[in-house]
């Protein structure tokens, strides 16, 4: 699938971008962007063990820096960056 975005210096980037440009229907997938020393993906669309699950298994794609997580919240939070965190992979 292409997607006419410029490829990122740092592969595994894109390498979950088009992981999670695959998501099963119902998930929805906004580009990912770097946000201070951090790189966020925005998945949403499903309930949250779903969405935990698709973050698991994008934790765990090869290239991947160990010290993935996920940020539970929601489009009412105060500011960007607030919620619960979730290490992954999950159990």
């Amino acid at each position: 699938m292409e997607s006419g975005r410029q490829p990122h210096p740092v592969d595994w980037i894109d390498e979950v971008q088009d992981f999670l440009a695959e998501l099963e229907e119902g998930e929805e997938f906004d580009d990912g962007e770097e946000y201070g020393d951090v790189y966020v993906f925005f998945i949403a669309g499903a309930d949250e063990s779903t969405l935990l699950r698709a973050a698991s298994r994008v934790a765990t794609l090869e290239g991947v820096p160990p010290g993935a997580s996920a940020m539970v919240t929601d489009d009412e939070a105060e500011e960007f960056g607030m919620g619960r965190r979730v290490d992954l992979p999950i159990a």
